[in-house]
């Protein structure tokens, strides 16, 4: 494999893929296992789900502090130092022998988790053209989003028996994608901006450098979105409590109550794989308004509120074999998509409503990448994720709440169903802020690549080597013709 070639880089992205999607696999193994580690370890599921929401601040914050080291030094050992944290945390977990050790577990692993994403989307960033940066993102956002179906589906098939099990298998592939990680390109900053043709850039993020970042208007929106956003999404994560509680009204017993629950709730998030589209439809967008990535997102997750709605008050009829096997009830559950109508239509309509979702993703981490410079991007997407940690995490709790307030007037599944539909109305103030990120979006980029363009004129004045700010006049053409939405272009 060529160092730096085409095979090389397609290597190091599937890594960073992969690597993105194994934290939130991480961080999917717990909700379906409430129960099951409530009652291993002697408490509540509120404890557990305690748990949850610790993971997803701690997480968070140390984001920042991986994002900035990340900027400021060299990415590859910062990386492989998260992951080596989460794996011990992840393994930790589940060994655990009372709720204090599980509790302190789950904060290492949360710590490590911080590294991986915030980094990884820096040097990725880097490996990807601007005009392809809505599709490739959308492929990082739906890592994320299948690796938190795969925590879902994993928790609930290794764990319905043992919840143990699960952490160990996650904590083994984290160390075979560490290993496959030691490989990738060593990309440098900068590599993918055609402004830096031909220069070798290396500025790195500073102090200071705060005022700068959020004197950007575009960023305060983008950063600020994620807020309302993930008290929506982190009110997703008991959609398997939802289902293993329809389950049990309907007289199942509690461990194939679980498996259905884990089941249905990997199902019926399928409609994430479709953010590849909102990824498309951002860049094709884009090109013709830079405006274009963020108005995708804003009528993406609009759209969505009523189709959440419809999508938990479905009444659905599940026909499973009541204590069988998990390959079994899994067959079962797929037969009762095709032979249930009810479970067709909440499946139709989920998907429907996901995939309106999903164009947030793909189209926020390209937004962070074109008004932002390089040595700005981790730390800027860690901010995102600081406020996205708060949000999800507040969801969680917030959620948690909510259904047992709302258990006096409405018995489960009902509660959960009303709680869940009313959370979905956070993707609005959403909207509204893609909305305003698409009215600074314009100038914050000619900024940025007005700076680019200086900062490779100057590194090409202290080369010998004339051809450098040819190279870089090509390279910022090349982004102008990307941009121009002039007839012929």
């Amino acid at each position: 494999m060529n160092k730096g070639g085409p095979a090389h880089r397609v290597y190091s992205v599937v890594v960073f893929v992969i690597l993105a999607s194994l934290d939130n696999v991480a961080i999917g193994l717990v909700p379906p296992l409430y129960g099951s580690i409530g009652d291993s370890l002697g408490v509540g599921e509120g404890h557990i789900a305690l748990a949850t929401t610790i993971m997803f601040l701690i997480s968070a914050v140390a984001a920042i502090g991986f994002a900035y080291a990340g900027d400021r030094t060299d990415r590859k050992p910062v990386l492989i130092a998260g992951t080596a944290i989460w794996v011990v945390g992840t393994v930790w977990s589940g060994l655990a022998g009372s709720y204090g050790q599980f509790l302190l577990a789950q904060v290492i692993a949360a710590f490590g988790l911080g590294a991986v994403a915030s980094v990884s989307f820096a040097v990725v960033s880097d490996l990807i053209s601007p005009k392809r940066r809505g599709l490739v993102m959308s492929f990082w956002g739906l890592s994320q989003g299948v690796g938190t179906l795969a925590g879902t589906m994993v928790g609930g098939l290794l764990g319905h028996t043992d919840w143990r099990q699960p952490f160990l298998v996650t904590a083994a592939a984290g160390v075979v994608a560490t290993v496959a990680y030691l490989f990738t390109y060593n990309v440098p900053r900068g590599d993918s901006q055609p402004e830096l043709a031909g220069v070798e850039y290396d500025e790195r993020i500073h102090a200071g450098d705060l005022p700068v970042i959020l004197g950007r208007r575009t960023n305060i929106w983008l950063i600020l979105q994620g807020g309302t956003a993930q008290i929506a999404l982190g009110s997703l994560v008991w959609l398997p409590v939802l289902f293993r509680s329809r389950a049990e009204d309907q007289g199942y017993s509690a461990g194939t109550a679980v498996l259905v629950g884990s089941v249905f709730a990997t199902l019926f998030q399928l409609g994430g794989a479709l953010s590849i589209l909102g990824g498309l439809v951002g860049d094709r967008l884009q090109r013709r308004t830079p405006r274009g990535r963020a108005l995708v997102a804003a009528v993406g997750v609009t759209a969505a509120v009523p189709f959440y709605v419809v999508l938990f008050f479905v009444p659905m009829t599940i026909d499973v074999p009541d204590g069988a096997g998990a390959g079994e009830v899994i067959r079962a559950v797929l037969a009762d998509v095709f032979t249930e109508p009810s479970v067709g239509l909440c499946l139709a309509t989920a998907v429907f409503a996901l995939m309106l979702t999903s164009a947030n993703s793909p189209n926020w981490f390209a937004l962070i990448a074109d008004v932002n410079p390089p040595e700005h991007r981790g730390t800027v997407y860690s901010l995102g994720n600081l406020v996205n940690g708060f949000g999800r995490a507040g969801g969680n709790a917030m959620v948690a709440v909510v259904f047992r307030g709302l258990a006096g007037a409405f018995p489960p599944p009902l509660n959960y169903a009303v709680g869940l539909a009313g959370f979905q109305f956070f993707w609005l103030p959403t909207g509204v802020m893609f909305w305003l990120a698409s009215k600074t979006v314009a100038k914050d980029m000619a900024d940025t690549h007005t700076a680019l363009l200086a900062a490779a004129a100057a590194e090409s004045e202290h080369r010998p080597d004339g051809d450098v700010a040819g190279e870089a006049a090509v390279g910022v053409e090349g982004f102008a013709r990307e941009q121009d939405p002039s007839p012929g272009r």
